[in-house]
């Protein structure tokens, strides 16, 4: 669902900027307050590999902290000392890949081809990330894992609480 123009007006507020490259309100809070866009692959011509876009300050204040706090040195040791663990985050990081992939336009897919960013889609996950046993931007791993499976945003939440935090999201 594209967002209406209350919600515009609240992303523009979140972001700071008009936004460009919406495809659908990925997910929003239950007072309608919009936490993940849903973007284009191609903006301007220029590559988007970032399927789900967290916009909300709140929220990314919060990942922010964990980020701080070394969470992504936590999780990646986690998937260092676990394969069965790493094995399920490649999967996931297959499936983001593939649904990008479903997810665009015939003319973006196209026109990706034909600028010859076929390979950046296709390698890319999670975060732009290539080597798929590591860990970028916990920001776009909670994004993903409020609309699909991410154990990266399921550690978050059992560590940190996120889920139950949504409640405090304003804009």
């Amino acid at each position: 669902m594209l967002p209406d123009s209350a919600q515009l007006e609240i992303i523009e507020r979140q972001l700071g900027r008009k936004p460009r490259g919406i495809t659908d309100l990925a997910y929003v809070t239950d007072s309608g307050v919009p936490v993940v866009l849903q973007m284009r692959s191609l903006v301007d011509d220029k590559p988007f590999p970032t399927l789900y876009w967290l916009c909300s300050r709140d929220l990314y204040q919060m990942i922010a902290e964990i980020e701080t706090a070394g969470g992504v040195k936590r999780i990646e040791q986690l998937l260092a000392q676990d394969e069965a663990l790493r094995e399920r985050y490649a999967r996931q990081q297959q499936a983001y890949v593939e649904r990008r992939w479903q997810a665009m336009s015939d003319e973006d897919r196209q026109k990706i081809e034909t600028l010859g960013f076929t390979e950046l889609f296709s390698k890319y996950g999670i975060g732009g990330i290539a080597q798929w046993d590591k860990v970028r931007c916990l920001h776009m791993q909670y994004a993903h894992h409020l609309v699909g499976e991410n154990l990266v945003g399921e550690w978050m939440d059992r560590e940190y609480g996120l889920r139950e935090r949504l409640a405090e999201i304003r804009i």
